[in-house]
């Protein structure tokens, strides 16, 4: 039996049993995996198509220690989500935030809004990318006619009868992706066994870093994001689960990503990754022959499903920042304007870059409002408390500030 056959066996396995493991109803009806799966499915989304190839150019060898510098910058700014989550349980819910920290969240809500709108034409962008890349036209234009179709479909579909059916296909979707992602690493796995046993592992070099590597970092943000959502699943579970699934949630999809970047630097020549945000195709053909089939599957269902659910967001997001003046399907249109805009003027890199300073802008907001609930909550930690959410503001506006797009 031939090695690609081998791999291909262990891919099918793997997704098999993590499909049947996501599918047992024991799980699935499991009150703290639900308040899980949510965040775990944004955090681990779209980024696990592009962070491979982006870092495995971008930082070579040390595209592992930056995954981790990542994820543990994720992990801080979800600490602080935490914190306000837990603080405002214990004030009573948001109606009792004091007068500036109130201030403070509306205005996170408005940059949310906004950060809806771009990360929603990233991950239609890549759903068109997708759609092509196995076709014989597989260039940038037809990608964006996809993308625009999709924009139009879906503002169209929630202005006659709203998201609702839609956002129901979202948990069949993350099924497939984290059973698709599993059966990634398995053959990527097996793979890097075989090129290490046999002495051919790809020499990595070290690239010439500086501020600029910083910088293509912080614009690395949105494949990172999404353990936020847990923020706004009051109306389902109490502020304990909420916390508790958010770290989960990152423990989990911290791992993952360590692991698979870490195998990709095992087994993939840098000066074989491709450039464009379908590379990970051609990365993992070479693996197993099944792999760029299912990766388009998996990138076709997350990217569609995320985009409806943050358009979804971003609609009732508006109508409650307009007091009702707004209704959710004037928002679907305007996300579609945006998403065409910027579609048909900027390529997937700098719209992860503009979605990773909109999100960090959102980031740093909520960071404010959780030191503001530091300073004005009495407890003997509450100094370094606020130094360190201070500190993270800070942090996050930089990264706002000075994210660039990893070209």
């Amino acid at each position: 039996m031939s090695f690609d056959t081998l791999n291909a066996i262990a891919v099918v396995v793997a997704l098999g049993a993590t499909a049947a493991l996501l599918l047992n109803p024991r799980l699935a009806g499991a009150r703290t995996w639900r308040a899980t799966v949510t965040p775990l499915a944004s955090i681990i989304g779209s980024g696990f198509l592009v962070l491979g190839p982006i870092l495995g150019r971008a930082y070579g060898e040390l595209a592992v220690a930056v995954m981790a510098g990542l994820c543990l910058a994720a992990y801080a700014l979800g600490g602080a989500i935490r914190y306000s989550i837990a603080r405002i349980d214990a004030l009573g819910g948001e109606h009792s935030l004091p007068a500036f920290a109130a201030r403070l969240n509306t205005a996170s809500s408005a940059a949310l809004a906004f950060a809806y709108v771009v990360s929603v034409t990233y991950y239609l962008n890549l759903f068109g990318a997708f759609a092509v890349a196995l076709t014989p036209r597989s260039d940038v234009t037809a990608g964006r006619i996809v993308t625009s179709a999709i924009l139009v479909f879906i503002a169209y579909f929630g202005g006659r009868h709203g998201l609702a059916l839609l956002e129901k296909l979202e948990q069949g979707a993350v099924s497939v992706k984290l059973s698709i992602i599993a059966g990634l690493i398995a053959g990527l796995t097996f793979y890097a066994v075989e090129i290490v046993g046999s002495n051919t592992a790809p020499t990595r070099i070290i690239p010439d870093l500086g501020l600029e590597a910083l910088f293509v970092a912080f614009g690395l943000v949105i494949t990172v994001q999404g353990f936020e959502t847990s923020r706004y699943l009051g109306a389902e579970y109490d502020a304990a689960t909420r916390i508790r699934s958010m770290r989960y949630a990152q423990w989990l999809a911290s791992a993952i990503y360590v692991v698979y970047i870490g195998l990709i630097g095992l087994s993939i020549p840098t000066d074989s990754i491709g450039t464009g945000e379908t590379a990970v195709i051609q990365m993992t053909a070479v693996v197993a022959p099944i792999l760029p089939a299912l990766l388009v599957v998996a990138a076709l269902a997350a990217q569609f499903s995320a985009a409806v659910a943050d358009t979804s967001g971003c609609g009732g997001l508006a109508e409650e920042l307009s007091n009702g003046k707004m209704r959710p399907e004037v928002a679907y249109g305007l996300v579609a304007i945006g998403g065409l805009a910027l579609t048909w003027t900027a390529d997937i890199y700098q719209i992860i870059s503009y979605a990773s300073r909109a999100f960090a802008l959102y980031y740093a907001l909520q960071c404010a409002v959780a030191t503001v609930l530091a300073a004005q909550h009495a407890d003997a930690k509450r100094p370094l408390r606020v130094a360190g959410l201070a500190l993270l503001t800070l942090a996050a506006v930089a990264m706002a500030a000075f994210g660039v797009p990893a070209e």
